[in-house]
């Protein structure tokens, strides 16, 4: 760790000295890349976040939207959402890199005062023909399932991806949406000068030391070894306890405000945690409880040791949230207090050989220029390119097989069954599904969850494929008659400082805004993560959405036929198969698909459709086109029959569309209104996929689409 020569002559201009090497590390860790967001920040104004149900926007440790309530007799519930990487913890350490992803994000909900219900998780990796991406798959999936499965939150939803832009930096991406009301609402603003600050949680150790300079660089071919130390070990048993402590702190209003130790760890949270309330602190490091002996006060710190929140405590509560600490045998310090001046660390070395320094002052700085007075940068950047038309010969039978198998249209059930998606009882809509659908039954509200990105769109067209990834998510929710409610973004790109890389994750970031205010949905927080390059180059910019809506009730329609409606699909083709897994798979090129002209429209008469009572199953089309569509909602009892023009219109991807089967064909098209309807074919009882494409016909059983879509498990198993 050492703060680059600008940054130390600036924090000497502003200290009227040198930097103490406690205070250097600490600005060098928060003006990092990781937690000052200095190259992205500039672009991020680019999202709207206001809303009606907006109660807490960006800038906490996770945002809080207010729910619509559809019982008489339901209380008003607020949902605390947010979103984390943890990429290149995950590329060193799978397994533990994954599984604090996940910690991480928990304890963010936690800091707002809400339980966590459920989890996403979106994963991206090299080539699934390579070695080493399974690996790093297996590892990641492990630490996700171990680690969620012991806390008790179940993971809902996701998406997984192979492209070969990850092969040297795989990306975890994982979102975790609580409830919480009103008068349990917490934030991460200090109060009071006086007040206490405690820790909670487990004790302090040297893991994950310069966790967050070691995201904001770009991974070298050693960092599986050379790296290992910045990477954090969880204990998903302490979590859990500490998820019921905060509960129960919560419960008897003994927190004045908190913040979860993630990134620059205890330096991180606490100097956040005061200078967000336009405070200083007094933080005696001696009295942090450690479980390593002879700890240094740069290692209190900034170790990023897992399972712990800073909580602000008034100083006649300190006893009671120790008795609840104690109660969850959790530790517990009381580690300084609030003040009105800077942010300062003192520290009394306890080692014999340390006798005779007596008590430091190690850190004495403001807490505001320490936590927002990072620099932003002024970088240069390159407009991405377009695509050419060059489109492959093939014949129907060989495009088919080849899409259908593809492992990023493969069935993902080996991921999502290691996941225990039920606990808590309120999954209502599974995953494998377009969306999952929590139960809010005290507010009587459906809470669908989509989350994910399509890097092969963002690659072939940033600015338009990051337009299609809001407008995919939002119809996954549709497709579950669900109103899309808000969202939050985890930004991924490779190094800034490349200027094509900057451009194209500009791209991303405009597009991503400009259909996510197109749609009405508030972008209320996220997460930034540049520099995911390696030997291997740089990672496609890949924005990845968790977008949560909301519908009367929980009882959303399948995806699959039932065998006794006709079969429409609804929306408007893109006329292009650029980004599409058609020409991935097959090669060749072409523009990005048009999307809607009002998207918004849409996506409104897809649930619409979706809520009829004469509808009997939506799936959303996307990734694979109609091709992947049609296999997923057939099964050994019921199939599809079904007809269309041209190989083309089978493989398009337009986000946007739906499949629907129905009973009642005029009630779908007086939904849908202007939204063009066309009629595909009917369900049948015949359990396979007959399908004709312009003069060629195909015709799979059911069993041998599973067959040929289980390429995941027959790999692993």
């Amino acid at each position: 760790m050492s703060l680059s020569d600008p940054d130390h002559d600036l924090v000497t201009a502003e200290l009227g000295r040198d930097p103490t090497p406690a205070e250097a590390a600490l600005f060098e860790n928060l003006w990092s890349e990781h937690c000052a967001y200095r190259s992205s920040r500039p672009l991020l104004s680019a999202f709207d976040s206001d809303a009606e149900q907006v109660v807490v926007g960006p800038g906490d440790d996770a945002a809080v939207v207010a729910l619509p309530v559809h019982d008489d007799d339901g209380d008003e519930m607020y949902v605390a959402m947010g979103i984390e990487s943890h990429n290149h913890p995950s590329y060193v350490d799978p397994y533990d890199g994954a599984a604090t992803g996940v910690g991480g994000i928990v304890r963010d909900i936690l800091s707002m005062g809400a339980y966590p219900i459920a989890l996403t998780d979106s994963l991206y990796f090299g080539g699934f023909d390579r070695e080493h991406s399974r690996y790093l798959f297996e590892g990641v999936v492990e630490g996700i399932a171990d680690y969620g499965n012991a806390i008790g939150v179940p993971t809902v939803a996701g998406s997984v991806d192979f492209n070969d832009g990850y092969e040297g930096n795989p990306l975890v991406n994982v979102a975790c949406v609580g409830l919480v009301t009103d008068d349990r609402l917490v934030t991460a603003e200090a109060k009071t000068p006086g007040n206490k600050l405690v820790l909670v949680g487990n004790a302090t150790g040297r893991d994950g030391l310069g966790g967050a300079s070691f995201a904001s660089e770009d991974l070298s071919e050693d960092a599986e070894t050379e790296d290992r130390p910045a990477v954090q070990v969880g204990d998903p048993y302490t979590e859990k306890l500490l998820i019921e402590a905060n509960e129960a702190l919560v419960d008897e209003d003994l927190i004045r405000a908190a913040r979860d130790l993630g990134a620059a760890g205890l330096g991180g949270a606490s100097s956040e945690l005061v200078a967000k309330g336009g405070l200083g602190a007094e933080i005696r490091l001696e009295d942090v409880h450690q479980r390593e002996p002879n700890m240094s006060a740069l290692e209190i710190l900034l170790a990023e040791s897992q399972e712990r929140m800073c909580y602000e405590v008034r100083p006649e509560d300190v006893e009671r949230v120790q008795e609840i600490a104690d109660r969850y045998d959790l530790g517990c310090s009381v580690i300084g207090e609030v003040t009105e001046g800077n942010y300062v660390c003192t520290f009394e070395p306890s080692g014999e050989d340390d006798e005779s320094r007596g008590r430091e002052t190690v850190v004495d700085v403001p807490a505001h220029f320490l936590a927002e007075g990072a620099p932003m940068n002024d970088l240069p950047m390159e407009p991405p390119t377009g695509a050419s038309r060059d489109l492959p010969d093939a014949d129907l039978t060989e495009a088919f097989e080849a899409v259908v198998a593809s492992p990023n249209t493969a069935s993902k059930e080996w991921v999502y069954r290691q996941y225990d998606h039920e606990v808590g009882t309120r999954t209502a809509r599974r995953p494998g599904d377009d969306a999952a659908v929590m139960a809010i039954r005290e507010a009587g509200t459906g809470l669908a969850l989509s989350s994910g990105a399509v890097p092969a769109w963002t690659d072939a067209a940033p600015y338009e494929g990051a337009r299609a990834v809001a407008l995919e998510n939002a119809t996954n929710l549709a497709a579950k008659g669900a109103t899309p409610h808000a969202a939050v973004d985890c930004l991924n790109g490779g190094n800034p400082e490349n200027p094509d890389v900057y451009g194209g994750f500009s791209a991303i970031v405009d597009g991503l805004a400009e259909m996510c205010r197109d749609l009405s949905v508030p972008v209320v927080g996220g997460n930034v993560s540049l520099y995911n390059d390696s030997v291997a180059g740089p990672i496609p910019p890949t924005p990845t959405v968790a977008m949560i809506g909301t519908r009367e009730g929980y009882d959303a329609p399948p995806m699959g036929v039932t065998g006794d409606g006709v079969l429409l699909e609804v929306g408007t083709l893109g006329n292009a198969l650029g980004g599409s897994e058609y020409l991935a798979q097959l090669g060749g090129s072409d523009a990005f698909p048009d999307l809607p002209a009002d998207p918004a429209t849409a996506v409104e008469r897809v649930a619409q459709v979706a809520n009829l009572a004469s509808t009997r199953a939506v799936h959303d089309v996307s990734h694979g086109g109609l091709a992947v569509t049609l296999a997923e909602m057939v099964s050994a009892d019921v199939g599809v029959d079904a007809a269309l023009g041209s190989v083309a219109e089978l493989f398009d991807e337009t986000p946007g569309r739906v499949v629907v089967e129905t009973t009642d064909p005029q009630a779908v098209r007086d939904a849908a209104g202007d939204v063009p309807v066309r009629r595909l074919g009917e369900a049948t009882t015949e359990g396979d996929l007959d399908l004709t494409v312009d003069d060629e016909r195909l015709v799979r059983t059911a069993s041998a689409i599973r067959d040929l879509r289980a390429v995941i498990e027959r790999e692993l198993e």
